[in-house]
């Protein structure tokens, strides 16, 4: 089983001190990721606040490569609309090329009204960038060649040089399956990222995935296995870890409310696509306070294992290749972030590691370096 190390950047009403002090912080417990023995890192991509820090994933990853060696490097995601597709696809050539093909990638479309206005992208135009920009991305990782007219604008033939060094099939996923990105993701033969974890004993909801993927793909096909995220939090103590792991999630509901906007009706009544979200919106502080102590308690926590066994429902109910938790979030401090850390280092992974997967991601590496 794959197992992995993923982050936010999250700040969330830390005492962290300066953004740059922060940033230091975040890269180094991701450098600890590989020396402990995780087989990859994930970062996500936001914008113009402090809900999550990290507004350049590639970047980033990019400057890990430099500083590691076996560890892999995920995206979780890159937000499509952002992004001009032949400056993407040179970026992330490039982490893969500096990594020596370490990079796994994660997609997304994005929602807060806030980061879409920022960069100057009409959030109206977001659906139509996703599919668009995907569909030349993808063929341009794999050919080296990029074409195309969407509505991105129009791109004459051009070819990528450097040029992609390995095939990225195997190691691309979708972070927002939801509505048309699903033909899209199924299109480009994309797993699924499971972000959020439900409280435990939630029943499993219809993969709607599967039935998109074989409309595209035909019957009797499959997706990849998906990767699976969530929040954990491990102490010797289970009480504690539930009381803390619940704490932290609960702080990371509450800055995602505000971050996106989830707390004022009507920011998405009239935006293409994005119209259910206002079926979401949490009109009153009692509302946001009960929603996120609810969403709180969907951490993965208690003694390390507890942690497992809660882990295996999570294999059986979801049949992942692989997990890549957050271990530190919601405004977490860095001596419980580094406790936690380690503790799921030493006591949980050699156990997770050591069971069995129907796929496996590492297996594109291998294949990959023969």
């Amino acid at each position: 089983m794959h197992v992995g190390m993923a982050t936010g950047f999250a700040y969330q009403g830390g005492d962290y001190g300066s953004d740059a002090d922060f940033i230091r912080q975040e890269i180094s417990n991701l450098l600890l990721a590989e020396k402990l023995g995780f087989d990859s890192v994930w970062i996500t991509e936001h914008h113009f606040s402090t809900y999550s820090m990290s507004n350049d994933p590639l970047q980033l990853l990019t400057y890990i490569a430099g500083q590691t060696r076996h560890v892999k490097l995920g995206t979780q995601c890159i937000i499509v609309p952002w992004h001009n597709p032949a400056r993407l696809a040179e970026k992330i050539i490039n982490l893969d090329i500096l990594s020596n093909g370490r990079c796994i990638l994660g997609f997304g479309g994005g929602l807060a009204a806030h980061e879409f206005a920022g960069l100057g992208v009409d959030q109206n135009r977001s659906r139509a960038l996703y599919n668009d920009i995907l569909d030349v991305l993808i063929p341009a990782l794999e050919t080296g060649v990029l074409e195309g007219e969407g509505e991105f604008g129009k791109i004459p033939r051009v070819e990528l040089r450097p040029g992609p060094i390995k095939s990225f099939e195997g190691r691309k996923f979708c972070g927002s399956l939801s509505g048309n990105s699903m033909y899209s993701a199924a299109k480009h033969g994309f797993g699924n990222m499971i972000l959020s974890i439900p409280q435990r004993g939630t029943p499993p909801g219809e993969d709607k995935y599967l039935a998109v993927w074989q409309e595209v793909n035909g019957a009797g096909t499959a997706p990849p296995p998906p990767m699976l995220s969530g929040n954990y939090n491990v102490h010797e103590d289970g009480d504690h870890a539930r009381e803390r792991g619940n704490h932290f999630l609960s702080q990371t509901m509450r800055a995602a409310v505000t971050n996106y906007h989830l707390d004022k009706p009507g920011t998405y009544a009239n935006v293409k696509g994005y119209e259910h979200y206002e079926n979401m919106m949490l009109k009153t502080p009692d509302e946001v306070e009960q929603y996120s102590a609810g969403f709180g308690r969907g951490a993965v926590a208690g003694t390390p294992q507890e942690v497992l066994d809660h882990m295996w429902e999570l294999k059986e109910q979801y049949g992942p290749q692989g997990f890549f938790p957050h271990l530190y979030y919601g405004g977490m401090p860095q001596d419980e972030a580094l406790a936690n850390i380690h503790l799921f280092a030493e006591k949980v992974m050699p156990e997770l590691k050591s069971w069995e997967s129907e796929t496996s991601i590492d297996d594109r590496f291998l294949e990959a370096a023969e």
